[in-house]
């Protein structure tokens, strides 16, 4: 006949002393209060594995930490485990390694991992952008989410409050960088599938604002204010038209530096790192372009920087310089800025009839045939050059007036 357990009270745990050594007692069902030599209590289940009957101990927290109440509703937990065949603390083990599976598989990691790769294929500006939106509207909901746990209702909740203030913008950024992630884990082996990849279409549509441009036929107007603009600094004026006759972006143009100018083969080469698509970038120089170097290297010879900073010849003027001018000083707010020069040219050139994949080319857009784009290493120098030559010329065509230079930097 078994021996009647005498079961354990709280009142009895309490005052239970250290002897010097350690002893356990019981509760029954397996239930075991440990009490070590220097007085700590702990709770343990002593049980027979299920698949060879062997005695196993299984710890399950201290005292009174974990209440005499707790202890028996997880032994009760345990017990079932057993009916079940499984082994508790075969159990526990794997419920750990799934935590930190789960852990290290969280959508923060694996957008830290993902972040690594993409961040080497955009500017430094642009990849700054994208994780601070991350770190703003995804990572404190779903951050410490498996990844294996994230669902489309879930994102999609996550994603409503921003669609309901109006930032349509941000939600299609988002759902781009999301579905990103997915497919790093699914092409890591992470998930199986990306469940996040249609999601975009569960949102009102993001209405695109184009850059504020001019009509090719207003490019004369605008010319002869720019060359007449007294309250322009010289240096402001040959930016714009070192960026007008170069098709670059402004963050391109106003950091142009010098070496990176060959005047002997009359080409200007923009690393990799300071191109939007993360891909060098050719630039044949036309003689007016050369002569707008020329100007400026008075007022830049002693800056690595063609545009150097008013006060500091170490770094380069303002990117917002050369749209400051055009919106208050020549008086274009609303209609022009100066990334929109780029769509004069770009409509220009078709216009003209030129070639759409090399006058893509000339502005550094990446082909949208992915397919060709993988297998297409040329830049088209040679072909772009007449391309480059001719809008130079019109440019030059454009305006009677000359440039009016005031010695003002």
């Amino acid at each position: 006949m078994a021996r009647q357990v005498i079961r354990l009270t709280d009142k009895q745990i309490k005052t239970t002393d250290a002897t010097g050594k350690e002893f356990t007692l019981s509760d029954g069902d397996g239930l075991q209060l440990r009490v070590r030599a220097n007085g700590t209590k702990s709770w343990q289940f002593k049980y027979k594995r299920p698949t060879d009957g062997k005695s196993v101990k299984l710890s399950l927290g201290t005292y009174p930490q974990l209440s005499l109440a707790n202890a028996r509703k997880k032994i009760n937990e345990l017990h079932e485990l057993i009916a079940k065949d499984i082994d508790p603390k075969q159990h526990k083990v794997d419920q750990q390694a799934e935590h930190v599976k789960m852990y290290h598989n969280s959508l923060f990691a694996i957008a830290t991992q993902w972040f690594e790769l993409k961040r080497e294929t955009i500017t430094p500006e642009h990849a700054s952008r994208e994780w601070r939106t991350l770190e703003k509207y995804i990572f404190p909901a779903l951050g410490n989410t498996a990844l294996s746990h994230i669902t489309a209702p879930l994102a999609i909740n996550t994603l409503r409050p921003l669609e309901k203030d109006g930032k349509l913008s941000t939600v299609k950024r988002i759902c781009q960088s999301l579905n990103q992630i997915m497919d790093y884990g699914t092409n890591s082996g992470i998930i199986y599938a990306n469940p996040l990849s249609k999601i975009i279409k569960v949102f009102k549509k993001h209405q695109v604002t184009h850059m504020p441009t001019i009509k090719p036929e207003e490019l004369g107007g605008f010319l002869d204010k720019l060359y007449c603009a007294e309250r322009t600094a010289d240096k402001t004026k040959l930016l714009i038209l070192w960026q007008l006759h170069t098709m670059t972006r402004p963050n391109e143009a106003v950091s142009t530096q010098w070496q990176d100018i060959d005047l002997k083969n009359k080409i200007w080469t923009i690393p990799a790192a300071q191109m939007k698509k993360r891909r060098e970038h050719r630039i044949p120089l036309t003689d007016e372009a050369i002569a707008i170097l020329e100007l400026v290297r008075p007022i830049s010879s002693t800056s690595p920087f063609v545009f150097p900073g008013k006060s500091n010849n170490d770094t380069h003027m303002s990117k917002f310089s050369a749209n400051a001018a055009i919106k208050r000083t020549l008086g274009y707010k609303g209609e022009l800025v100066a990334h929109g020069l780029r769509a004069i040219a770009s409509t220009m050139l078709h216009e003209q009839g030129f070639d759409s994949l090399l006058i893509e080319a000339c502005l550094a857009h990446a082909d949208e045939n992915e397919t060709r784009a993988s297998y297409n290493r040329t830049d088209y120098l040679e072909q772009r050059t007449p391309i480059m030559v001719w809008w130079s010329e019109k440019i030059k065509t454009a305006s009677t007036n000359k440039l009016n230079l005031s010695s003002k930097t």
